[in-house]
């Protein structure tokens, strides 16, 4: 009986690029070269959701991770240059953000290290909970959010947020680009000297050293070298507390300023395009009159006298109408009660607990011993502190402004809407006909200030009035306001222009009166961004190259295969703090796999720090006992568990109907207390397969951890050590097995399993969580995992 059980196959209609594995629940990512992003889930093999390519997002995925907690999937998009952070429970960006590289490898880890300080700090209670009000649930009703949120509940967002247990993205680009995210929201450091393209990244989980794979080509033409880099994180291990709690804080930051942004989007989506309907119909009957007389004064006449022109009469009876004018008040005090709500309840509380978590942040600058080294500065987070509060100013004018609004309008309406009704000689309510003369100033003070024909503002803007004020606000493309707020006479201004001290004191955040909320809100956005960059820069700064290997030139006819397929893959053994690096140099050697070991901490060295391992003949007598010459190469490997390493093998000799083998490679068959063998010396001015001849060799007997893959040209594979399940995927990357790797642990009393976990290891949810984000699972989806998107049968298999 054939070691793994079967359980599903299946053709898929697109050529699959990446797939990733939750590490948490029974999902599974993957992206085809259609541009598509899909989940789906494994016990009903049902289709969760399908993300098409989008013209604002991106059309090319390059690169898949999945956030340790697996309530988040991250993608890379390569045309757009752009990391899309997606819910597990929609198709919809909860946050995104731009890099200066095409992004071609994702890896998203989460730190193990414990101290009594991590300790008290993950256990505490989120103090802001206690001290800041809980921040409103943004509306669904607007499209922006209908999108996003799920009609359960609307607060999403707060989902960036995620564990407080650090965790960090790292993203390797193009041209040794690598940054490290942490909380997938905050860059905690851009490292440099690194030369190549990324082709693997694995940050350890204490957060030491960072292993990289680049594929490095002088020319075009020319063959690629894949080289090994170790670096030396050194610095973010030793500050692991501070790192994590600034961290946190900045994580906290850039929620906020999406959940602002989201609000703003609200508010513009609030405010409807019938309300430019009055400066319309001003501007077209001030182009079309044949008198001299101006609109205001057109309209003062009206009011004082109670008679009209006969082109003000066709213009209110016959293009405004009774109809159209109760229309419009209706529309403009509901629009304006829904930006005022919005305005209050989301815009100000998201504002202030910003200012908060800001003020906080200048507060852990201050304390230089702990946090100058990371490069927090107390100067950059007090200029973004000030202008938070330029923010929170320009919110409260544009309250003020509504407020204004709102008033003059009804007492505008009200009076228009009786003068209409007598010039159609309809009855008038007795209660609308009272007018004291209070209000008949209000009236005329209203059209005095927003009824003045503007030349210059038909040239900006192609209308001669600016009646309604609230727009001008909320629109993006306007720096400056068309109409700003009259402060001729406020006492406030004028003690303060008259009084230089107080002009320039950093109590009081500067007012900007000419501009609009879109700018003040964006100047807050590159402030507090700029604020960010620092401690990225002087992380980044501090990250080291300690080992640099030339491991081998890439084949030719490798080129076309998906870069997430391609070996080497990196894994790393959070228990002992090892980095592994698994490769095959099939030019030398083509039956050996090699095993490469680095200790995390780059000051120390581990034994048989580089091993090949041969799968020569130890399936002979079991496939064909006759064939005492034949030999299998490895075509893919990947890390199952911390002990477990599954292979896919081919038979070197080519010939029709040759088998694949699918096969688990313990590493305690490959590293034996009994090695007695010379360490391997690395000469450094060669590459690794000039001198491979020199490095010891173990040949390994599998006994039945392993199956042949009938009729099936297998060529990756991907694992999943939580699951306890492998999916292979053919060469022509539509065909897909899955199989279970563990049936005879099936029914077995909970005793026997924990005696068995040393040989196949459960895992943690982190530990799946490295294999997620590695190669593993460019090569793994169930097969059943995928029925809806096919019509062809089950059987139909590639030749």
């Amino acid at each position: 009986m054939p070691a793994f059980r079967q359980v599903g196959e299946k053709q898929l209609p697109q050529e699959v690029v990446f797939m990733a594995w939750s590490p948490k629940r029974d999902l599974i990512a993957l992206a085809n070269r259609a541009g598509e992003v899909l989940l789906h889930r494994l016990a009903n093999f049902q289709r969760v959701w399908s993300l098409p390519p989008n013209e604002n997002t991106g059309k090319e995925v390059t690169a898949l991770a999945w956030r340790p907690d697996g309530k988040i999937l991250a993608f890379g998009l390569t045309d757009t240059k752009r990391i899309i952070l997606c819910d597990v429970e929609k198709p919809e960006s909860l946050h995104s953000f731009s890099v200066d590289s095409s992004i071609t490898y994702m890896h998203w880890m989460e730190v193990t290290e414990e101290s009594s300080v991590l300790t008290s700090f993950y256990n505490a209670e989120d103090e802001s909970n206690l001290l800041l009000p809980k921040l409103p649930a943004l509306p669904k009703n607007y499209s922006t959010t209908a999108k996003i949120f799920s009609e359960e509940k609307s607060d999403e967002i707060m989902k960036l947020l995620g564990d407080v247990r650090l965790n960090a993205l790292v993203l390797g680009g193009s041209s040794g680009f690598i940054e490290i995210y942490a909380y997938g929201m905050f860059k905690i450091a851009t490292v440099t000297g690194v030369a190549g393209s990324c082709r693997g990244l694995c940050l350890s989980s204490d957060l030491k050293s960072l292993s990289v794979i680049t594929e490095i080509r002088d020319s075009s033409d020319s063959e690629a070298e894949i080289t090994y880099f170790q670096l030396d994180t050194s610095l973010l291990s030793s500050y692991l507390p501070e790192v994590t709690r600034m961290a946190r804080k900045f994580t906290h930051i850039s929620t906020l300023l999406q959940y602002i942004k989201l609000s703003l989007t609200c508010m513009c989506e609030a405010w409807e395009e019938i309300l430019m309907q009055m400066d319309s119909r001003l501007t077209k009957f001030v182009q079309e009159k044949n008198t001299t007389t101006s609109v205001q004064d057109e309209f003062m006449q009206l009011l004082l006298w109670g008679k009209a022109s006969l082109e003000l009469q066709a213009l209110l009876m016959n293009q405004l109408t009774v109809k159209g004018l109760k229309k419009l008040g209706q529309s403009i005090e509901s629009s304006y009660s829904s930006i005022q709500k919005l305005v209050i309840s989301h815009l100000q509380s998201g504002s202030e607990a910003l200012l908060y978590h800001l003020s906080e942040l200048k507060g852990m600058a201050l304390w230089k011993q702990k946090y100058e080294s990371l490069g927090l500065d107390a100067s950059g987070i007090e200029e973004a502190i000030t202008a938070v509060g330029s923010f929170i100013l320009k919110a409260n004018e544009l309250l003020q402004v509504i407020d204004s609004s709102m008033k003059n309008f009804k007492a505008f309406f009200r009076w228009l809407y009786v003068a209409m009704l007598r010039m159609s000689e309809d009855h008038v309510l007795p209660e609308l006909n009272k007018m004291t003369q209070k209000d008949i100033t209000f009236v005329a003070d209203f059209l005095t200030e927003h009824f003045n024909e503007a030349p210059e503002l038909y040239n900006r803007k192609g209308k001669y009035f600016n009646v309604e004020r609230v727009g001008q606000y909320l629109k993006d493309e306007d720096d400056d306001l068309v109409s700003p707020p009259n402060t001729e006479g406020n006492q406030w201004f004028n003690f303060l222009k008259n009084s230089t001290h107080l002009k320039e004191s950093p109590l009081l955040f500067p007012y900007y009166p000419e501009k609009s909320l879109h700018f003040v809100k964006r100047q807050m956005e590159g402030v507090i961004d700029q604020c960010l960059q620092k401690p990225a820069d002087v992380i980044g700064k501090s990250v080291h190259q300690a080992v640099c290997m030339s491991l081998y030139k890439t084949s030719q006819s490798e080129d076309s295969t998906p870069q997430l397929f391609k070996l080497p893959f990196l894994w790393n053994d959070k228990t002992s703090n090892i980095h592994y690096v698994l490769f095959t140099i099939l030019e030398n050697s083509i039956s050996k796999i090699y095993i490469l070991r680095r200790h995390t901490d780059t000051s120390r060295s581990v034994s048989n720090g580089l091993l090949a391992v041969d799968f020569g003949n130890f399936l002979n007598n079991s496939i064909n006992e006759s064939s005492d010459s034949r030999c299998y190469s490895c075509l893919d490997a990947h890390f199952y568990d911390d002990e477990t390493v599954t292979v896919v093998l081919k038979e070197s000799v080519e010939q029709e109907g040759k088998e694949r083998v699918l096969a688990q490679l313990p590493l305690s068959s490959v590293y034996t207390d009994e090695d007695q063998d010379r360490e391997f010396i690395w000469d450094s001015s060669k590459r690794l397969d000039e001198q491979s001849g020199e490095i010891s060799t173990r040949t390994v007997v599998l006994e039945n951890q392993w199956r042949v893959l009938e009729n099936m040209k297998a060529q990756y594979v991907s694992v999943n050590g939580i699951r306890k399940v492998s999916c292979v995927l053919s060469s022509n990357l539509r065909h897909v097995r899955v199989f279970e790797m563990d049936v005879e642990d099936d029914g077995e009393v909970e005793e026997e399993e924990e005696e068995e976990t040393t040989q196949i290891a459960a895992g943690e949810p982190d530990e799946l969580n490295q294999s997620a984000d590695n190669q593993d699972n460019a090569c793994g989806a169930p097969a059943e995992e995928l029925p809806d998107e096919t019509e062809e049968p089950e059987l139909s298999l590639d030749p």
